[in-house]
Formats: structure tokens, C-alpha cells, sequence
């Protein structure tokens, strides 16, 4: 059997264990502060556009974020976390 064969055969017994409530699984939970988006953004130096295009949502989702109708959620804060933290980690990352 190859090893991603093994690899999902034991995640699908996890499962069915769990299911059957056999077994506890461990849930790592991290919690993210909430994030000023256009903060993290202007730290940046992109426009809007670029940065919205950069972490892979809508413009207007990004307006929305900024002017605080709609709050990100998810992997987004996680993301935004991390821009916070290295302003570039999206470019150094992603940039072959």
C-alpha cells in the first residue's frame, strides 16, 4: 500500500472511531485578535486592489473589512494575523 493510501485508510478509522464517540480528538484552538484591516493593509504599501488581489478576496470585501460593515472570519483572520505580525510574508511566500 502506498503511504497515502495508509494516510487516509487511518484518518477514515479516526473517524468512524470518533463518530462512535470511541475516541476524543484533540482541537487546537488559537485565539486571534481582532485586526484593523486598513492598518494592516497601509503597512503594506498596497493599493486596495493589489492587496485584496493578494490574499485572494473581492475589493469590495476588503471595503467592507475596512470600513467595518463585515468583520473577517476564519481562515481570513488567520491570514490577516500573520500579515500583521511580517507585513511582506504574503509576497516573500508566494513569490517564486
Amino acid at each position: 500500500m502506498s503511504d497515502a493510501f495508509k494516510s487516509i485508510e487511518q484518518g477514515l478509522k479516526e473517524a468512524i472511531a470518533h463518530a462512535r464517540g470511541q475516541t476524543m480528538i484533540d482541537v487546537h484552538e488559537i485565539d486571534i485578535p481582532d485586526t484593523d484591516v486598513k492598518s494592516i493593509r497601509a503597512r503594506t504599501g498596497l493599493s486596495q486592489a493589489e492587496f485584496a488581489r493578494s490574499i485572494g478576496v473581492k475589493k469590495a470585501t476588503l471595503l467592507n473589512w475596512e470600513q467595518h460593515r463585515r468583520s473577517p472570519e476564519g481562515p481570513a483572520r488567520v491570514l490577516l494575523a500573520l500579515i500583521d505580525k511580517d507585513p511582506q510574508i504574503v509576497q516573500r511566500t508566494l513569490t517564486c
